[in-house]
Formats: structure tokens, C-alpha cells, sequence
């Protein structure tokens, strides 16, 4: 189970750090991807960090995102920095297995995703 948190309403250019608490396994065993989406469109892979660390990210968020992971915690984090209003949508945390679908993340809609939490909303205006 994944359960978001972090969400919220913040201005252009400010910052949120959404988390992902996994409470049935141990997060360091996955590939663990955030996921966003807003209303009538498709889901957008955001960013992944695999069983070795290794971080990707969609070309919208380079440079203003960062995932990070606590195994011992087994938390996920999002740290958003200089919103902006097209950031702003429902976001999601989901596990799987395949490292490779973490080097993918810039092109998934997540379909290959079988865990998700239920997701948290952030607002930018």
C-alpha cells in the first residue's frame, strides 16, 4: 500500500516536497515512480528512481525536481521547486519491479504500474 502526502495550493515559483509512505514492502526493492495527471488528459510519468539509486525525470520537471528515498523509512519523496502553473495536477506514487521500466519513466503513462497510491493535488497559481 502507498499513501501520498504533501499537496497542496502554492504560487508560482514556490516549492512542495510531496511523500510516499509504502507500508506493505520495502520501497528499496522497486522501481518507484511519480506519476501526475490532470482531468481529460493522459497520465504523465514524472520522475523514478530505481533499486540502485539511479534517478530519471520527464523533460518538464529537469532541473526544478528531485525523487529521493528513505529504504529504511521506506519513503518516496518529490521535492518541487519553482512551480509553475502547468505543474499543477493530481500526483501519484507507484511501485514495480522492472528497473527498466524506471528508464523509461519519460515516456510511461504508468500502465505497466501496478501499485499506486491514491494520489495527492497540487495546485499552482
Amino acid at each position: 500500500q502507498l499513501v501520498e502526502s504533501g499537496g497542496g495550493s502554492v504560487q508560482v515559483g514556490g516549492s512542495l516536497r510531496l511523500s510516499c509512505v509504502a507500508s506493505v514492502d520495502t520501497i528499496g526493492r522497486y522501481c518507484m515512480g511519480w506519476f501526475r495527471q490532470i482531468p481529460d488528459k493522459e497520465r504523465e510519468g514524472v520522475a523514478s528512481i530505481d533499486i540502485y539509486g539511479a534517478t530519471r525525470y520527464g523533460d518538464s520537471v529537469k532541473g526544478r525536481f528531485t525523487i529521493s528515498k528513505d529504504n529504511a523509512e521506506n519513503i518516496l519523496y518529490l521535492q518541487m521547486n519553482n512551480l509553475k502553473p502547468e505543474d499543477t495536477a493530481m500526483y501519484y506514487c507507484a511501485a514495480e519491479t522492472s528497473t527498466f521500466l524506471c528508464a523509461q519513466i519519460a515516456t510511461s503513462t504508468g500502465a505497466e504500474f501496478k501499485c499506486w497510491g491514491r494520489g495527492t493535488q497540487v495546485t499552482v497559481s
